[in-house]
């Protein structure tokens, strides 16, 4: 079964929410992995708004992820859906991660989302307990994340481990996704579980995501197994 998944940092919303809408509905993903989504006050109106926007449905996250979001279109069924909290340091921010067990047809696949701290020191941790929830998953993984940092660094690597860079995999990994107003930084990334085929991969680059955001959205069209 075919899977069209995008991975979006979406800065909080604080940017053109028209641009935002019609980048999602333009590429028509099948689930979108969202980063930076309602987390405070009302988090579950305005993250189903946000999902209405998009012409999809939430599956998992908001103020339980600390922002993380996962949407769907009604062509995914979800199963069950779990959130991590990864433990606070002082002076920094509640981060964490959503998951959600999800099939397209008889192809059952887990699909995950995080956001990880851009303070260097704090980020091998964070990595090593999303790292180890993955670990108890048998199903075959999406995982779409702001790492906050290049592909050399090590939180990069935990994660990455056994996992397929759908940005390698097309060998499309020389593209950047931050910032839209200088990109200068491969941050955003989706991995895949290597029974999953990577058939398509694209930075999404046109002049409604540099309205959008701060981060380029990364887009991949999957074969599930």
């Amino acid at each position: 079964m075919k899977l069209r998944v995008l991975s979006y940092n979406v800065h909080s919303q604080r940017d053109d929410q028209q641009a935002l809408a019609g980048v999602v509905r333009d590429v028509a993903p099948d689930v979108v992995v969202v980063q930076e989504g309602p987390r405070r006050f009302r988090w579950r109106a305005k993250g189903a708004a946000l999902a209405h926007s998009f012409g999809m449905v939430v599956a998992a996250g908001g103020l339980p992820s600390l922002g993380n979001l996962l949407l769907t279109t009604l062509r995914v069924r979800v199963h069950r859906a779990w959130c991590l909290r990864f433990p606070l340091t002082p002076g920094r921010h509640l981060r964490g991660a959503a998951f959600a067990e999800c099939s397209v047809g008889p192809a059952r696949f887990v699909l995950v989302g995080s956001h990880l701290s851009t303070d260097a020191a704090e980020r091998p941790a964070q990595a090593a307990l999303l790292r180890a929830e993955l670990s108890k998953v048998d199903l075959p993984v999406i995982v779409g994340a702001d790492l906050n940092e290049n592909s050399g660094g090590a939180a990069w690597r935990t994660i990455a481990d056994g996992l397929t860079d759908t940005a390698v995999a097309a060998d499309q990994a020389d593209r950047l996704t931050f910032s839209c107003a200088n990109p200068r930084d491969r941050i955003d990334a989706l991995f895949v579980d290597p029974r999953i085929q990577v058939l398509e991969y694209d930075v999404v680059d046109t002049p409604e995501t540099r309205q959008a955001s701060d981060h380029f959205p990364v887009l991949a069209d999957l074969l599930l197994p």
